[in-house]
């Protein structure tokens, strides 16, 4: 050592090389020794057996409802009276509540007052008649030519009164012409008139047509004031702003000091907030559109199901399923396929799904108590039975070689192992079906088929 107690120069770096050469040996003894540990994992093998395997196809869903209505405000005005409490179930047809609309009254009595003066305004166009003047002029003709032709007979030169006779035969002949172009005339008058009234009775009929429309929808509008229920079910008072509504002025009215806040509340028919009948309140005033409730039939649930294009093929109408909700962890729910979309839902990121609704049942609890029931929109998972093998030839999953498209299993034969190729059915977690390849009783290797070679020797 030196005189500070060290150890002197040449002795110091070579105990330090000593530790570093120890600490570098020691570490590749560990790492060998894993090595040596990660080669030497046991193969294991076992007999291909038969049991029932499940397949199980995952899908996300929502829980709905048979059926949803929304009662909207049918004409701008106010409500009158409500006769229905939020949460109270009802029947189809049954009153809700009554609205007042001074336009809709208006619009129905113009409408009828419009009607009342097509149904006055029929047109009538005359055509002519001559048939007396005509006869009269027959009348006067013949008798003028019957003379004519005696006084020509009267006369003693032969030639004379030949050319006299001629002459009244000309005459009566112009004057029939004359007569039948009159007639052909008045005939065409009077078609034309005809057409002309027959156009304008058209006309008329039409427009009888248009008010009685304008006359019967002014009464809809007035009857459905008497606001019914279009389903059985549980009503829900909702205010939201029709098509025609205005901005919401909620906000505005809660930046108002507390008095002015109960007289803009009063105002606006009570949309500013509480109360036993939520913001639906009698004398609020509504806009034409303007959604008023909401009835919603529970009787029976169901399930909106999407299941990727890669599985859909395998769902039919029929399949079972059971059903988690995140709403109820550790129960369980059943349901049934009842049916499977055709078209397709693409999702912003490319991906297509299809939509499967399922029948929703009754749901037990880990314990075996009932589940409590769901509520429409609660989220869930369906893992649908798409395929189930009773007493089916399987294999564990983890002995299956996937190599592309292609299945296969390391088969042990006299100690050795040899590549066989499969066809597989019903896929399940744990177990898969096996078609055709092996039998039971073949030996095949379960656990550590990635680390088998063709032919390997097992011990």
């Amino acid at each position: 050592m030196d005189s500070s107690g060290r150890p002197d120069g040449a002795t110091y770096d070579e105990a330090v090389h000593a530790v570093t050469r120890a600490l570098v040996l020691a570490t590749g003894v560990v790492l060998l020794g894993a090595a040596c540990s990660e080669e030497q994992l046991p193969v294991e093998t076992a007999p291909v057996g038969r049991a029932t395997v499940t397949e199980v196809v995952e899908a996300p869903a929502t829980v709905v409802a048979r059926g949803s209505a929304t009662v909207t405000a049918p004409a701008d005005g106010r409500v009158a009276r409500i006769r229905v409490r939020d949460g109270q179930r009802v029947r189809a047809g049954a009153v809700l509540l009554r609205l007042e609309s001074p336009s809709a009254q208006q619009r129905l009595r113009q409408a009828r007052a419009a009607d009342a003066r097509a149904a006055a305004s029929g047109v009538s166009i005359p055509g002519i008649d001559v048939s007396a003047e005509q006869a009269d002029a027959d009348a006067a003709a013949e008798e003028g030519f019957s003379r004519a032709r005696k006084a020509a007979r009267l006369l003693r030169n032969d030639e004379a009164r030949r050319e006299a006779l001629a002459a009244v035969e000309r005459a009566q002949a112009q004057y029939v012409a004359a007569r039948s172009q009159a007639a052909a005339a008045v005939e065409s008058f009077n078609a034309g008139v005809g057409g002309l009234a027959e156009a304008l009775s058209s006309l008329s009929q039409a427009q009888r047509v248009q008010t009685g429309a304008a006359v019967e929808a002014a009464e809809r509008t007035v009857e459905a004031l008497e606001v019914v229920a279009p389903i059985s079910g549980r009503v829900s008072f909702e205010r939201t702003a029709g098509q025609s509504g205005g901005a919401d002025v909620s906000g505005l009215v809660d930046q108002l000091p507390a008095q002015a806040q109960a007289q803009a509340d009063q105002l606006l028919g009570g949309g500013g907030g509480g109360g036993s009948e939520g913001p639906l309140a009698a004398g609020a005033p509504v806009d034409s559109g303007d959604q008023l409730l909401t009835v919603t039939d529970i009787s029976t649930l169901s399930l909106r199901a999407e299941v990727d294009e890669t599985d859909v093929l395998l769902v039919e109408r029929g399949v079972r399923a059971d059903v988690e909700l995140d709403a109820v962890p550790g129960a369980t729910y059943r349901a049934r396929v009842a049916s499977v979309d055709l078209s397709p839902t693409v999702s912003d990121r490319g991906g297509v799904t299809y939509v499967v609704r399922l029948r929703l049942s009754g749901g037990t609890m880990a314990d075996g108590r009932l589940a409590p029931r769901p509520r429409p929109g609660m989220s869930a998972v369906a893992d649908l039975k798409v395929r189930t093998a009773e007493n089916a030839v399987t294999v564990p999953a983890s002995a299956i070689v996937r190599d592309g498209s292609t299945d296969a299993l390391w088969v042990v034969k006299s100690g050795r192992v040899e590549r066989r190729t499969v066809r597989l059915g019903a896929e399940g977690e744990a177990n898969v079906q096996v078609l055709e390849g092996v039998q039971p009783g073949d030996s095949i290797v379960v656990k550590g088929a990635d680390r088998v070679r063709e032919g390997q020797q097992l011990e």
